[in-house]
Formats: C-alpha cells, sequence, structure tokens
C-alpha cells in the first residue's frame, strides 16, 4: 500500500520536473542517480553483482524494456494528465495476466480473471472515448503511450519472473534496468534534440529528487523483491491503488479537472484487476518463499 500511495505521486513529481526539464532527458537523470544509489546501497549490504548466474541476457532486455517504458511515461505527460496517465499506466496487470497464460502456465486464468479483464478494458475504452469524441485535444496521444508503457511494464515483470533474473537479489534486477536506461535516456534524448534543463527551480529539482530517491531507489528495490517472494498475477492485484492516488494527487496537487469519465474508468479499471487478480475460494494459501 505505501508503494502504491509513492507510484500514484509519481506521476504528479514527472509532470511538475517536466515544466524545467525535458521529459526524456529528466528520466535520465532519474535513473543515473538511482543507479548510484542502489549502487551503493548493494555495496554495504554485500550484494553479489558480478557473479556468472546467467542473468546477462534477460537483464539486457529489461534493461531496455525499462527505459521504453519511462521514455514513454515521461513523454506521455506532456501530452496527458496525471490523472489520466496513471489510469492507462496501471492497466499493466492486465499485460501480465494475458502474458502469464502463455508464460506462467501454473497462475492459469479462471473465467473471474477473464470478466475482471474486460472491465478493465472497458475503462481504457471509458478514457479514450472522452479523448476522440469529447474533443480533448491531444490527449490521446498521451493516453496510447502510457497504455504502451503499461504494456512494457508487463513483459519486464514477466522478464523478471520466467528468467534467471528471478532468482538473484532485487539489487542487481533493478541495477541492470536502471543501469541500462541510464546510458540509453540520454542518447535518446540527444537524438530527439532536447533542451535538457531549460528552466530549473526548487520544485523542478525537488520533483526529481522525488522520483530518484524515492521511487526510482528504494520502492523499486522493494518492488522487485516482492516479484520474487509472491506470484506475478496475485501480487498485481493491489496496484489498483495506485490509479486512485494517482487521481487524488493530480486533482488535488496539480488542480487537474477529474471528470465523470476519469472516475468511471477508475472504478472499472480498478474493479477489474480487482477481480481479475484476486484468489479463488477454493486455492490454498500460497507460501512465502
Amino acid at each position: 500500500m505505501l508503494l502504491c500511495t509513492v507510484w500514484g505521486l509519481q506521476q504528479v513529481a514527472i509532470k511538475l520536473a517536466n515544466a524545467g526539464i525535458s521529459p526524456v532527458w529528466q528520466a535520465g537523470l532519474r535513473s543515473l542517480g538511482a543507479t548510484a544509489l542502489v549502487w551503493g546501497w548493494a555495496s554495504a549490504r554485500g550484494v553479489k553483482l558480478w557473479s556468472s548466474d546467467g542473468t546477462l541476457a534477460p537483464g539486457l532486455v529489461a534493461g531496455l524494456l525499462f527505459a521504453g517504458e519511462f521514455a514513454l511515461i515521461f513523454w506521455a505527460l506532456e501530452f496527458t494528465t496525471a490523472s489520466r496517465g496513471v489510469i492507462f499506466l496501471y492497466t499493466a496487470p492486465f499485460f501480465v495476466a494475458l502474458g502469464a497464460v502463455w508464460l506462467l502456465p501454473h497462475e492459469r486464468m479462471r473465467r473471474a480473471q477473464w470478466a475482471g479483464m474486460a472491465l478493465a478494458f472497458l475503462g481504457v475504452l471509458t478514457l479514450f472515448g472522452e479523448s476522440l469524441l469529447l474533443g480533448s485535444g491531444r490527449a490521446w496521444i498521451g493516453d496510447l503511450m502510457m497504455l504502451l508503457a503499461a504494456s512494457m511494464w508487463a513483459a519486464t515483470t514477466l522478464t523478471v519472473k520466467v528468467s534467471p533474473l528471478i532468482r538473484v537479489p532485487a539489487e542487481k534486477t533493478l541495477l541492470y534496468q536502471l543501469g541500462i536506461s541510464a546510458l540509453v535516456l540520454p542518447l535518446l534524448s540527444l537524438a530527439f534534440g532536447e533542451p535538457g534543463v531549460f528552466a530549473p527551480t526548487t520544485v523542478v529539482w525537488a520533483s526529481l529528487a522525488f522520483q530518484t530517491v524515492i521511487v526510482a531507489a528504494a520502492s523499486y528495490v522493494a518492488w522487485f523483491w516482492l516479484i520474487s517472494q509472491y506470484p506475478a498475477t496475485r501480487l498485481s492485484s493491489f496496484s489498483f491503488l495506485t490509479p486512485v492516488m494517482g487521481v487524488l494527487a493530480g486533482g488535488l496537487l496539480l488542480g487537474e479537472a477529474l471528470t465523470p469519465a476519469v472516475f468511471a474508468a477508475l472504478a472499472l479499471v480498478g474493479a477489474g484487476i480487482w477481480i481479475a487478480n484476486r484468489p479463488s475460494p477454493e486455492a490454498a494459501p500460497v507460501p512465502v518463499r
């Protein structure tokens, strides 16, 4: 629940920092700072980072997916609001559940899960309908980018779950992603011709610091540790709390308009993900490894 609160605030922090730092450049700075922090944390705890454990290939894949995901997230918030963006981003459990059908056969989809996924998809269509039919400007571009970012987040989760990354410390899994994105994102920013830091203020730097220290370093170490301990679909059921926090944060901190469509989509996505990922009545408790 704490992680969901932090991630709900993430979209607001990105939006605030976008006012003074180009989106992809900002994402690169965040990854660079978080890489240094997680590296220091891992070194202090004696975590083995250089052992030969078969994680290089999946680590590279996870890192590229992570870079693509956050380039899309930061750029998308130039077009859409934080309130809308967080709803689209947290359709990721939808993609996790679909991917698990093929990649995690021991986590089979039940009828209730398919029904939940249908509800979540209906919520996405509700927001797209508002963008396309009610004249929400270019919001649909950002919405679509957020949806693609959600699919890449799900792909990262599944990559970790089905590869040797599941057996290594969470810090090493995270460093693959942070380190690779710290290299890729600045190059991508230069390729796009972004100006970089163009209007630094106290709020801009504080927003970047929050993302770097709290979100990208501390919360992600905790997240990948959780992935290594619990079933991916079961764990993802908690994610529906994040859009709630994100929508509230967007409305309260940024003054974003919270339309009926936003609340309808929030209810549908949240309810759908919860229904899809709740344990069946006959299921035995899942032991923690």
